[in-house]
């Protein structure tokens, strides 16, 4: 799958008998805890700074305990800050439109390009929806439409190297975008229906992905 390189996706651009049905962008702080794993991060500097302000209590005292947990804290906040910046901007820098024929991401922060994806290229689309109200949508995409796992990046299915899944990802009202996305797949069918198939588990526990939104290509 090729990269086309442009300025800004208009209605101007698209070709004549295609339709924009739905365009957004993640929610970015959902993209902080998701895509960047600020969760893991906060959770892993409260547990250095209990760790710290024990084993500094013992060898020092209270006041040593205070200051070197003092220390782990702003670690964890600088890192959170730099953490949400990013997913920050690439909430700013990202657009994603689902059309009559095709998906389009623009993504990006430094050097924006667009997948255009094809439904012919597209076999089946899932949905994971989060308690917040986003979801994410992953694209299983038929193998000579292979796109790598770092160029999607943080827009991909976590953990799915050998086949990377392009994912419209912490977008909010989730299961309304994968509906129209669904009866879009369905029209574009030469089949014309979709099926339903049992659920398929996150590389990432606890989430879950409660099925498939598939359509014949």
């Amino acid at each position: 799958m090729k990269a086309v390189n442009l300025e800004l996706l208009l209605p101007a651009d698209i070709p004549a008998g295609e339709h924009i049905l739905w365009h957004g962008r993640p929610e970015w702080f959902s993209l902080t805890r998701r895509a960047f794993r600020a969760d893991f991060v906060a959770a892993y500097f409260g547990l250095m700074t209990a760790i710290n302000f024990g084993m500094a209590a013992v060898a020092g005292g209270l006041e040593d305990a205070v200051v070197s947990a003092a220390k782990t804290v702003a670690a964890g906040c600088l890192a959170l800050g730099l953490l949400m910046l990013l997913a920050w901007l690439s909430s700013r820098t990202t657009l994603y439109v689902v059309t009559s024929r095709r998906v389009t991401m623009k993504i990006g922060i430094a050097l924006p390009i667009f997948f255009n994806l094809p439904f012919s290229s597209i076999v089946s689309a899932s949905l994971a929806e989060y308690s917040d109200g986003t979801g994410e949508i992953p694209l299983a995409l038929r193998a000579e439409a292979h796109i790598a796992y770092l160029h999607l990046w943080p827009h991909a299915r976590p953990f799915r190297f050998a086949r990377p899944e392009p994912s419209l990802r912490c977008v909010p009202d989730a299961a309304r975008v994968a509906e129209v996305l669904s009866r879009a797949l369905i029209a574009a069918s030469n089949d014309a229906n979709a099926t339903v198939e049992p659920a398929a588990a996150l590389a990432a526990p606890p989430l879950r992905y409660p099925g498939n939104i598939t359509a014949a290509a």
